[in-house]
């Protein structure tokens, strides 16, 4: 979607950081395959500069630079990225500007210091000796390579206590031949109306184009990117799903967004802003990370509605509760089943599993009832989806369970000489009137009696092998009871094409486990069944493609 008036703004560089700024977040470490896989990812997207590393700073970085650089956007979009030169050294003894070139890349960037304090404090040199640096490190990069970029650290606390030295460290680099001059709120604590003023001032100082980059300490990176792009700034620095140091960097994702969608920015392609959702999701696989639901146009509840008011509202016109159509940043809206929910969730559930029910029926009636009296004994559907199809089907008689289980056992024993407890499940189970009993040992009663389940089932439904446990989660319900209280257990599954969530809840966390296990290997079979009768692409799956 184009807005009218994106022809009133300037084309604004997207400059990504998150194979560098990203790695320094808490919990994050690429390999190098997976940088150049977000790299790939990257350029697909559309961004124009992909900031790969600190080469001389690991041999990581070192690494990807040697591999990367036989990618066709090698050398139009990487980057790498150091420091002005050492005080004591001139640029051609200083290793880190000979790291910096020998990475091959057709764009530096590096950072100085443009904040008196930390010039005085942490470089202890004196303020103009400061500038030399600047300005000498950028004009021997740029004589050498394509562009060099140039990061003034911390530059909105620099100006806030010294604007005149603050822009002179711009000047400086601006001097040195830097193509452009970024304005970095380092530590993440500025306000929109300081980057906006800020910002405007640079660009009164300097010719040389500006950029912004923002940290969301105060949870403001973004709105101060969107605030540097509205006084002039051309050039947004930031992360995939805003990881980073600390709190982490401006949301590329949210920035992208708000750019092309909220300020007719043309910054990406149509096509690529569809894969927004898509490149979130790999990036957040890549770096072992949960995707945060609640973000902003790329998380699964960003288009989730929940209250039967807001269902019936959407019903007749998304554009009530929607401000955008999700299909442009490549999500999808969601109607979520709960105690809150309405007569509307419950038929719009239904449709999208292909069940056609009247929403004014006694049969919604009932399931209505039903899913209220199991939210109020502690299931919760929101991430178990897979079990609410289940229920529906088996309300309406659309679904027959295909096996029973008639007892389970589990035995934990720990001896004196074992590092370990030994666990041991026994299932019996009914197929069509013929009987099974398994027994398996595990790594704890639920490995256990999932292996014992698997084992008594396999025989009789030889797909259910293509099942994988891919999360487990245990909540405690109503923990003032203490070791009395019953447990809600969420199971996620896969089998390669598609993953599912099922729900469990007792008193017992064992039969908890075994109740969402049994629906994760039902909802396998149903899914076979409705390939079998429906035909493939009849209806859209519960689960997200893996």
């Amino acid at each position: 979607m184009s807005s009218p008036n994106e022809t009133a703004h300037p084309r604004v560089e997207i400059y990504d950081t998150t194979l560098r700024d990203g790695t320094q977040s808490v919990q994050v470490s690429f390999s190098v395959v997976d940088k150049v896989r977000v790299a790939e990812r990257l350029d697909w997207l559309g961004i124009h500069y992909i900031e790969g590393g600190w080469p001389g700073a690991n041999p990581r970085d070192v690494e990807f630079f040697e591999q990367v650089a036989a990618a066709p956007f090698f050398r139009d979009k990487v980057v790498a990225f150091g420091a002005t030169r050492h005080a004591k050294r001139g640029p051609d003894e200083d290793p880190n500007l000979a790291a910096l070139l020998a990475a091959g890349t057709s764009t530096i960037t590096i950072f100085g210091k443009s904040w008196d304090l930390h010039v005085r404090d942490a470089l202890k040199i004196d303020l103009e000796h400061n500038l030399e640096l600047i300005t000498d490190s950028v004009a021997y990069l740029a004589s050498r390579v394509d562009r060099v970029i140039f990061d003034a650290e911390h530059f909105f606390d620099g100006y806030r206590a010294n604007p005149d030295y603050a822009l002179a460290c711009l000047k400086a680099a601006a001097a040195g031949g830097a193509a452009r001059v970024v304005l970095c709120d380092t530590n993440g604590g500025t306000l929109p109306d300081a980057v906006r003023t800020a910002t405007a001032a640079a660009a009164a100082a300097v010719e040389a184009p500006l950029g912004i980059h923002a940290h969301n300490d105060a949870e403001l990176a973004v709105a101060n990117t969107l605030a540097a792009v509205a006084a002039g700034a051309t050039q947004v620095h930031g992360t995939i799903n805003g990881i980073g140091e600390r709190c982490g960097n401006a949301n590329l994702c949210s920035v992208v967004a708000n750019l092309k969608l909220k300020l007719g920015v043309d910054c990406v392609t149509d096509a690529q802003l569809a894969d927004l959702k898509s490149v979130s999701g790999f990036v957040s696989e890549l770096a072992n990370m949960a995707s945060d639901p609640r973000l902003p146009y790329v998380g699964d509840a960003a288009f989730a509605h929940k209250g039967g008011v807001h269902v019936s509202a959407v019903r007749r016109n998304a554009a009530t509760y929607e401000h955008i159509d999700p299909a442009l940043v490549g999500n999808h809206q969601r109607v979520l089943v709960s105690d809150l929910a309405g007569k509307g969730n419950i038929h719009i559930k239904a449709a999208e599993y292909g069940i056609n029910l009247d929403a004014s029926s006694e049969e919604v009636a009932g399931i209505l009832a039903h899913l209220k009296q199991l939210e109020a004994d502690g299931y919760q559907f929101e991430g178990a989806e897979a079990s609410f199809e289940l229920l529906v089907r088996r309300l309406t008689g659309r679904w027959h369970d295909p096996f029973r289980i008639l007892a389970f056992r589990t035995i934990n024993e720990r001896y004196d000489h074992a590092s370990e407890p030994i666990s041991e499940a026994t299932v019996r189970l009914e197929v069509d009137g013929r009987m099974e009993h398994t027994v398996a040992a595990g790594d704890g009663p639920v490995h256990a009696i999932d292996r014992a389940l698997r084992r008594g089932l396999e025989t009789f439904f030889p797909a259910l092998a293509e099942v994988v446990l891919l999360d487990y989660k245990v909540r405690v319900l109503a923990s003032d009871k203490g070791t009395e209280s019953r447990v809600r257990v969420l199971v996620e599954s896969g089998d390669g094409e598609v993953r599912w969530g099922t729900v469990g809840v007792s008193a017992n966390v064992v039969d908890a486990s075994l109740a969402a296990l049994v629906d994760a290997f039902e909802y396998k079979l149903l899914s076979q069944e409705k390939l079998r009768t429906e035909g493939v692409g009849h209806e859209e799956p519960v689960g997200e493609e893996v």
